[in-house]
């Protein structure tokens, strides 16, 4: 769909309620409220008008507005989505409005404030799944790190300066390699095109031409940067910190959405521009990706603080995701996309009931929880369900997700090992052991601390804000192809571009040979 205004009128929702807000007075906290909560329930309607005008027959990119920016540099504001990057529009505008209306009470210093940042950020979350422009994309990179410093930053636990400044430093460094291969890339663009320029679009037909020694190079600052924002291992140490100090509705966005930019970036820019380097290097990012999942799930079992067990689940989970990416068949790839899916809606579920009991006790560690099962039920109920779905049960979202990427690394000619798989697979296993053992400590036994007495189980906004996410959950898990079917031709083209057996054999290539 040529020259549609739809992609448009979504970042301006966002982008003019931020600064409408603003005309607001101290006092209006309330009205202040309701209006980034309409103003983000629109961008929502907007997206699902989107959804039921995309051509999911088409694997090529619609809904495109483009016109001059820059005239000199030949930059763009070029926007369009295909089917992996409409999924995660989805998902940052379904989240946006609910994690808002879950800080209802949560959040009561600076409340103007708070609402203008939070819609920024949407803003550029939007803006990154959107950009079919190297420099717009960088642009909005960067611009959705300035609100979520602000979030953490301002109202975030004790340590969040600490927490907030190295979640800056780290993306920022990444940011700054990004834009060295970006410049790089376009200028090598300008001998067989004979102009200078950052369509991506013209840039995916020009990349594979550079001498195989750049593109390693090029390669190489790319994935940087996409692998701390996921955060691939040993990249991940920003993540805990950011999560822990960030109020509930900054870590909700930071597991939900904003995570999802690291792999979004690997999958529209390092194996489409740089197939043959990608292939190549697919077994040892591999490797990194298994680490992670093993690591992150074992880490997160021997933690003491609940906030911090899901934080360090977020690195286990997108460990599944980076393998999926990587193994490089369709079946992995659709698995990543719909497992990025489903990590913001059982991971956001998670950190919103975590954000509940903490709003009631403030307190975090697990040891000062015991029996609520008999105080807040409902509560008792959501949490279990929530932690079912990140586990992988079947019949729920997480269990699809997990189960594509598994087929689709088994079968992988690229990562040319079943051993990949196997220790992908023990990853599920210690989820359920941190997740059920949190759970059984949390929820079971007797109360044995008098502060819980009186606790108060969740109230209807509460409720309204999970019912709709657990919805999503039981529909992913039980009829996954009205979204799989959203992103199927994308990930076939996807596939395509990566690896063409006649051109490049990747097993002997990779780390690990077949055997025969």
């Amino acid at each position: 769909m040529e020259n549609s205004l739809l992609l448009t009128y979504l970042i301006l929702t966002p982008f003019i309620g931020s600064f409408l807000i603003l005309f607001f007075k101290k006092g209006q906290e309330h009205l202040i409220r309701y209006t980034a909560l309409a103003i983000s329930t629109i961008a929502f309607i907007i997206s699902v008008v989107i959804y039921f005008q995309f051509d999911s027959a088409n694997s090529g990119f619609q809904f495109i507005d483009k016109f001059q920016w820059i005239k000199g540099l030949n930059i763009h504001y070029h926007v369009g989505i295909d089917g992996m990057s409409l999924l995660l529009v989805l998902l940052t505008t379904f989240l946006t409005p609910l994690t808002l209306l879950s800080s209802w009470t949560s959040i009561e210093n600076k409340v103007k404030e708070f609402t203008f940042f939070f819609l920024m950020l949407e803003v550029g979350m939007l803006g990154v799944f959107i950009s079919l422009d190297l420099f717009l994309f960088y642009v909005f990179w960067e611009a959705m790190l300035i609100p979520m410093y602000f979030i953490i930053g301002i109202w975030g636990g004790k340590e969040r300066i600490y927490a907030a400044v190295k979640f800056f430093i780290y993306t920022m460094f990444g940011s700054l390699l990004m834009l060295v291969a970006m410049i790089w890339l376009a200028v090598y663009a300008i001998e067989p095109l004979g102009y200078f320029t950052t369509n991506l679009i013209e840039l995916y037909n020009v990349a594979p031409q550079i001498p195989r020694d750049i593109q390693n190079w090029m390669f190489i600052a790319f994935a940087f940067s996409f692998a701390i924002k996921v955060p691939i291992f040993p990249l991940h140490t920003w993540l805990p910190d950011a999560h822990v100090q960030a109020p509930t509705a900054g870590s909700v966005i930071l597991a939900g959405v904003l995570l999802k930019m690291g792999t979004y970036g690997l999958l529209r820019f390092n194996l489409p521009l740089f197939p043959e380097v990608a292939v190549a290097a697919a077994p040892y990012i591999s490797i990194l990706a298994i680490i992670g999942i093993i690591y992150g799930a074992l880490v997160a079992m021997v933690q003491t603080d609940v906030k911090k067990l899901v934080a360090y689940s977020s690195v286990s989970h997108l460990g599944f995701v980076v393998l999926g990416i990587f193994a490089m068949t369709q079946e992995s790839v659709q698995g990543a996309i719909i497992q990025m899916v489903n990590h913001g809606l059982s991971t956001g579920a998670l950190f919103l009931l975590v954000g509940i009991i903490y709003e009631r006790t403030h307190t975090r560690e697990i040891s000062d929880y015991g029996g609520i099962a008999k105080l807040v039920p409902v509560f008792a109920f959501a949490l279990m369900f929530a932690s079912l779905s990140s586990v992988g049960l079947p019949g729920l979202n997480g269990f699809i997700g997990e189960f594509l990427i598994l087929v689709g690394s088994f079968k992988s000619p690229v990562l040319g090992s079943w051993w990949f798989t196997a220790f992908a697979a023990s990853g599920v296993i210690f989820a359920a052991v941190y997740l059920l053992w949190m759970y059984q400590r949390v929820v079971y036994g007797e109360v044995t601390n008098p502060k819980l007495n009186g606790l108060k189980d969740m109230n209807n906004r509460e409720m309204l804000v999970l019912l709709p996410i657990f919805i999503f959950i039981v529909w992913i898990g039980i009829y996954p192809n009205t979204f799989l079917k959203v992103s199927d031709k994308s990930t076939v083209k996807v596939v395509k571009q990566m690896y063409n057996p006649e051109k490049i054999k990747p097993v002997q290539m990779g780390l690990i040979q077949s055997s025969k």
